[in-house]
């Protein structure tokens, strides 16, 4: 079996039901690149060709436009050769290379019942001009064509990042005792009430309960808790915590298919299955675009025979095909995708990459924004926050006792503490004691040093002061010669940009901001208060995470977008209309299941990408309105015989350069 391509279910009678990751993660595919049919099957519009590679992806249109350019300069120098057969066979030569695969599509198409596509359009109103003799015209128009698909397939390419494999996150392995010895299995062959060791650093690979006396475990990527759990023998264990202190042993109460990871992963695949496919805006007008002006164009050829009295079929043929030169949606075609890689190309220059511009679509339609706390407004890293002594000591020699005690420790929270910086050389401590589930006992300069949380207080009699009681942070408490000395408060440090972002999202539209987080509610509504949000909800698991976001999408006129950064979020970032995910220091299931990734972990940057999405809507409805608006007037003209084939298309590249220049302003714009 092989562990890094594939994601495992199991039906209701325990059955193993696979499915490749490569078929999971086309669920995440930008419809950007896919043509979606009425029925809602996908189909890949140019499976022949990797858009992310490099220069062979642009060498069918290199070719045509080479030929292009030279045969309409051997035309133009009235080149003697250049004439009858041999000019008809470079320009179709020409145009083979950027026509043929639109001719392709459009027979797949017609084999489906599917007549009025853009691939229709084009290849009949390119062959129409070879039919009347305007060659280079015809290659003209496809090769603008196929520039423009390419340019929206660069857009896609460049906005997706690397698909890893999803199970990188889960266990690869279990140490299972057999009786004499630990021996690496697969965490799939482990049963029930089975013995396995776990190393430091290790993730646990099965949910079960603790054999060891006590351990310290790091569950931010599962229950998204910010700070190590502290746990003592017979406590529960979840698969996918990490075992940070010392080698343990647990006895597996679940198979690994109904474990904590296994769930998560689950979870990810269903609300992945479940979100909309929406197709891209220049499908939707081509399919209204496209049947139009194909009737148009017959209604040009036949009608006037009913009304004009010197009728010649050939002259209206002639006016009618034009009529369909005209028609090609280059413009429109091109102006669209250019407009997206614009905006795709300002966001990546700000760390913001979108898995398609489908999603940046969505994201300017976001009134509802999620957000987790650990990691997404917190550095998700403990600090020294407060520091508060009671027995009269200078700071510097109440931290040096500190510093002297916690040295010899390797928990988390020592690692915090020993941060802090202090003048001068760290006491040596002496006689270091561990008392299990509690903290540390020795001796500094001559005095009897405790260093530990309210439990060990009270094993020797030592008064602590009410008001820490109130303190929600982890709190580590100091006791010298048998009296209180003081306390520090270790804390997740909050970001520098969290308080400026939610203050700033209403300006972009976000009419209600919401904190979930598997933290501590009391930790969770603390960090809330501090950054301004009214509504949040902490101690929530994976699965609450995705009902809360569930319920919030029922409402007609929400549009909600999750921020997150953990294996935990990954659910809620498949099961939001956008998922956002913080791509430095978040896990690969969030990065890879989320449809935008902020590079820089700073929560401000989703300010900025709302920005730039309106922004590219705003430049690409403009040159919307520019194509047709000039489309149209030139289809009036050629409908009445005052416009020639080489005018369309002047006129068409000139609204196509116009809406490259459109679309370049938004690389230039300053966010």
């Amino acid at each position: 079996m092989n562990q890094e391509s594939h994601i495992h279910k199991y039906d209701r009678n325990g059955k193993r039901i696979c499915c490749s990751l490569e078929e999971k993660i086309d669920q995440k595919t930008p419809p950007s690149i896919l043509h979606t049919d009425d029925d809602g099957h996908d189909h890949d519009h140019d499976h022949d060709h990797d858009h992310g590679g490099g220069w062979q992806t642009y060498l069918a249109a290199i070719i045509s436009f080479i030929l292009l350019i030279s045969g309409v300069a051997l035309d133009y120098y009235d080149v003697q050769f250049f004439i009858g057969p041999l000019r008809i066979i470079w320009y179709v030569v020409a145009y083979i290379p950027v026509g043929l695969p639109v001719i392709r599509e459009a027979f797949q198409a017609l084999a489906k019942g599917e007549i009025f596509t853009e691939f229709f359009l084009m290849s009949i109103a390119t062959i129409g001009a070879f039919a009347i003799g305007d060659y280079p015209e015809g290659v003209a128009v496809m090769l603008f064509y196929a520039v423009g698909e390419l340019f929206q397939s660069a857009a896609v390419s460049r906005a997706k990042n690397s698909i890893k494999a999803l199970l990188d996150v889960r266990p690869k392995i279990a140490s299972v005792f057999n009786g004499e010895s630990f021996q690496s299995v697969d965490p799939e062959d482990v049963s029930i009430g089975q013995r396995i060791e776990v190393k430091v650093g290790e993730k646990i690979p099965l949910d079960g309960i603790l054999l060891s006396d006590n351990a310290s475990l790091n569950t931010a990527a599962i229950t998204g808790e910010s700070k190590p759990q502290q746990l003592s023998v017979g406590d529960s264990v979840l698969a996918g915590s990490i075992n940070m202190d010392k080698v343990i042993e647990i006895e597996t109460t679940k198979l690994f298919n109904d474990s904590s990871v296994a769930k998560i992963l689950h979870l990810v695949q269903e609300a992945t299955s479940k979100k909309a496919k929406t197709e891209l805006l220049i499908r939707r007008l081509a399919k209204t675009y496209t049947p139009i002006v194909t009737y148009l164009a017959i209604a040009i050829c036949i009608l006037p025979y009913f009304f004009v009295t010197d009728y010649e079929f050939t002259e209206w043929l002639y006016r009618a095909l034009i009529f369909l030169v005209i028609s090609c949606p280059c413009a429109l075609v091109i102006s669209i995708p250019l407009g997206y890689f614009g905006g795709l190309g300002a966001a990546s220059k700000n760390g913001i990459l979108f898995k398609g511009a489908t999603f940046m679509d969505k994201l300017k339609e976001v009134n509802v924004m999620v957000m987790d706390k650990t990691g997404t407004v917190t550095k998700g890293v403990f600090k020294i926050k407060n520091i508060e002594i009671s027995n009269g000591m200078s700071k510097s020699d109440f931290m040096n006792f500190l510093l002297a005690i916690e040295a010899k420790s390797t928990h988390p929270i020592a690692k915090a503490i020993m941060e802090y910086s202090i003048d001068g050389t760290v006491i040596e401590a002496s006689d270091i004691q561990e008392i299990a589930g509690k903290g540390l006992r020795g001796t500094v300069s001559g005095s009897d040093v405790i260093v530990g949380n309210k439990k060990l207080m009270k094993q020797f009699n030592i008064a602590t002061p009410s008001e820490i009681n109130d303190i929600v942070e982890s709190i580590v408490l100091v006791g010298i010669d048998s009296k209180f000395a003081g306390y520090v408060t270790i804390a997740d440090e909050m970001k520098d940009d969290a308080k400026e972002t939610i203050s700033s999202f209403k300006s972009v539209g976000i009419n209600s901001v919401i904190m979930l987080s598997g933290d501590k509610d009391s930790i969770t509504q603390k960090v809330a208060t501090e950054l301004g949000i009214t509504n949040a909800k902490g101690g929530l698991l994976p699965e609450d995470k995705l009902s809360e976001v569930m319920n919030l999408k029922e409402g007609d006129k929400n549009t909600v977008a999750f921020i997150g950064d953990g294996i935990n979020d990954a659910p809620v970032l498949a099961a939001s209309d956008v998922g956002i995910a913080m791509g430095a220091m978040g896990s690969d299931v969030a990065i890879e299941t989320a449809d935008i990734i902020i590079q820089t972990d700073q929560p401000s940057k989703v300010v900025t990408g709302i920005k730039i999405a309106k922004s590219t809507q705003r430049i690409i409805w403009q040159n919307i309105y520019l194509a047709l608006g000039v489309k149209i007037l030139v289809l009036i003209g050629g409908a009445f015989g005052l416009a020639t084939m080489w005018q369309a298309v002047f006129a068409d590249v000139g609204v196509a350069l116009l809406a490259i220049l459109n679309a370049v302003r938004l690389q230039k714009m300053e966010w």
